[in-house]
């Protein structure tokens, strides 16, 4: 018989009664070796080094046992699968000629063992049966962590019973059992590393990320079992594009997996799209069919007239069938998976729209600061800043390992801080709902530190996720708005140097959280007196460029007084907002109004605001301490709640045309009926 017979169905029977003594092999592994001959395994590309390692260990005369520490998806399993394909080929030294390599399937394993002893049992005879021929079989036991504490009742074997780590061991250390494992970095750590015996018996072999090179390699080795497995072609550009989207944009997974999950999802919705023309063929074949028998039955009824349109009607729908079919035809034939079908699966993914991560992204980033000066008024210096630095950052020429920009805003309240914060990330990110705003306010005691990155094992809520890592781990493309950030307790700033420069943040489970995809804002008030000193309306740096720089300095005197010099090193800009003069308010004002037109639009109702109106609600809304905030109260006041009865009375009906003027030192509002008014409301 086969060696490998049965070995296609792990946990099942396996193969056969009669399989003798491999049978327990056959029920509880799978016989990558068979798998390999027959060619049901994937290749494995540019992992020559790893095999080669693992070779080495296993020809080895004492601990040759190797076990394969990575991150899940960089190809530990893949390694063991180029292994047991060069040993199906031959290409193996001497030593390794003619064996085989199972994998175990633990949960089949300990499936079924309920009472005391019978998993003891089942893997002793397990590895009886693999001691029997020994110079045969070279097990692999993939999640090698997962042998510490299975089958013991508890984690520590405090159930009553061995695990499996404890059973093995004897077997390891006379040579009768050689073992391939594979586990992560943190499994390792955390269960093989805390046994010392179990530990000392393996050979750690790293296998690190492959390089995005690498990946482009192994994709276009797996390409043509991926266009077989769904009838379509991979450009050379969506391969590339697959390895270059996951690997900016899929930051807390690793290739090449995620990479070879881009293409496997494209390939998937790119052969679901080219099958929907079968769907209409059929739905177009059903309508024929009825248009037959009603004519049938016109021509039976004596109505010529009826089954003259259903003749036209049927010819219609015979050439609308063979049309599609040949459309769908010439879909099947010509399926290609593009660089836009991959941009559309990642955009599915993370929430980014497809336009930002194709060529359109550049028209976006061209006109960014353009929108950016459409929404915030009188600020073109910061503007200008914040968007000098988010361009650096996505044309390469900013280091990659840093968020895509971390700005500190300055200026006193009501000039617009927030609104460019939350612009930008509408300009981004596709909607403002993508800015997370955190008051730092809530922080400024030192044990509220331990709620940005949770707490850690054995405190109170060391279960729950920290505020600033879950929220960029969950969502990573997104503006972090830090409001207030100089009432925060000091220790907040050693987290935030380390998010600054390296881009990366462990919290308290030990993960990784990636920020290079995230834009960092901070605002502060520290300053603001030095702006807001100069008077009402006069703005900022207004005057001679000593004069400028001066009042920068003083700006920026109390900022130095209160930051530590490291932390202000690593912001990309320190932007200062200037105090809005009367021309910007009066721009303010016009923008804030835009919302009541667009409301009362919806309604069919035009209104307008004539320049003095605009002046007076600029001027009754500006307070110099608290910048253009009270404008919004001030329009609610004066504007929106006048509208609000108006509706409620019924004076505002569609097609009226509504003008706001000033007279008698007050608002005046002056309707047109809907008959004079013409298509004023269009």
């Amino acid at each position: 018989a086969q060696p490998g017979a049965g070995a296609r169905a792990p946990g099942g029977p396996g193969g056969g009664r009669g399989a003798g003594r491999a049978s327990n092999l056959d029920r509880y592994g799978r016989d990558l070796s068979a798998l390999a001959r027959d060619g049901e395994i994937d290749p494995v590309i540019g992992r020559e080094s790893e095999i080669e390692q693992t070779i080495e260990v296993l020809a080895r005369r004492g601990k040759n046992n190797p076990v394969l520490i990575g991150e899940a998806g960089v190809g530990k399993t893949a390694v063991v699968e180029g292994l047991a394909q060069r040993m199906a080929e031959g290409d193996v030294p001497e030593v390794l000629l003619g064996r085989r390599v199972i994998q175990l399937n633990f949960s089949a394993l300990v499936a079924g063992t309920r009472y005391r002893g019978d998993f003891e049992e089942r893997l002793t005879g397990l590895i009886d049966e693999i001691r029997a021929q020994s110079d045969e079989v070279i097990v692999f036991i993939d999640e090698l962590h997962t042998v510490v504490g299975a089958g013991g009742g508890g984690g520590d074997g405090g159930g009553g019973a061995m695990d499996a780590g404890n059973i093995l061991k004897p077997a390891l250390a006379r040579g009768e059992l050689h073992v391939i494992g594979a586990t992560t970095l943190e499994e390792h750590r955390r269960y093989i590393e805390k046994d010392a015996a179990l530990a000392r018996r393996f050979q750690p072999i790293l296998v690190p990320e492959p390089t995005t090179d690498d990946a482009i390699t192994i994709l276009r080795g797996l390409r043509d079992r991926y266009e077989a497995h769904h009838q379509v072609r991979y450009s050379d550009e969506a391969l590339l594009a697959a390895v270059q989207l996951s690997d900016r944009y899929l930051t807390d997974r690793f290739l090449p997996d995620k990479a070879i999950d881009l293409i496997d999802q494209a390939g998937a919705r790119v052969r679901m799209s080219a099958s929907t023309t079968s769907g209409d063929v059929r739905a177009l074949q059903r309508e024929q069919e009825q248009a037959q028998r009603d004519k049938d039955q016109a021509v039976a009824a004596e109505d010529y007239e009826r089954a003259s349109e259903l003749r036209d009607r049927l010819s219609e729908l015979e050439r609308r069938i063979e049309e599609s079919g040949r459309r769908g035809q010439d879909r099947e034939r010509i399926a290609e998976v593009t660089v836009d079908d991959i941009a559309d699966v990642v955009s599915r993914a993370t929430g980014i729209p497809v336009s930002s991560l194709t060529q359109e992204e550049r028209e976006r980033l061209l006109g960014l600061e353009n929108r950016l000066r459409e929404r915030v008024i009188g600020q073109d210096e910061a503007v200008s800043a914040v968007a000098d630095a988010v361009l650096r950052s996505r044309a390469g020429l900013s280091s990659g390992d840093r968020p895509i920009g971390s700005f500190l805003f300055l200026g006193p309240t009501g000039v617009g801080k927030t609104e460019l914060a939350r612009t930008l990330a509408e300009a981004l990110f596709g909607s403002d709902e993508r800015m997370v705003r955190l008051d730092m306010s809530e922080y400024q005691e030192r044990h509220t530190v331990s709620r940005l990155v949770g707490a850690p094992p054995g405190y109170v809520g060391h279960e729950e996720a920290g505020q600033l890592t879950e929220t960029v781990r969950r969502d990573p493309y997104s503006l972090l708005l830090l409001d207030e950030v100089e009432k925060a307790h000091p220790d907040v700033f050693n987290i935030l140097l380390q998010v600054l420069d390296d881009g990366r943040l462990t919290d308290a489970q030990g993960r990784r959280v990636n920020f290079t995809n995230t834009v960092i804002v901070m605002t502060s008030n520290l300053g603001s007196e030095a702006i807001s000193a100069r008077g009402p309306r006069a703005g900022f740096g207004r005057g001679a460029d000593g004069d400028e720089e001066e009042r920068r300095e003083r700006v920026l005197r109390p900022l130095r007084e209160h930051f530590r010099p490291e932390f202000l090193n690593r912001i990309d800009e320190i932007v200062i907002f200037r105090q809005l003069g009367s021309e910007q308010l009066r721009q303010v004002t016009d923008l804030m109004l835009n919302e009541t037109r667009h409301q009362l639009h919806a309604q069919d109702v035009a209104v307008t605001f004539t320049p003095a109106a605009v002046d007076w609600l600029a001027e009754r809304g500006y307070q110099p301490e608290y910048g253009a905030r009270p404008l919004r109260r001030t329009i609610q006041r004066e504007v929106t709640n006048e509208l609000s009865r108006r509706l409620l009375r019924g004076e505002l009906t569609p097609h009226t045309a509504l003008t706001v003027d000033v007279a008698d030192g007050r608002l005046d509002f002056r309707a047109t009926a809907p008959a004079d008014a013409g298509a004023a409301g269009t």
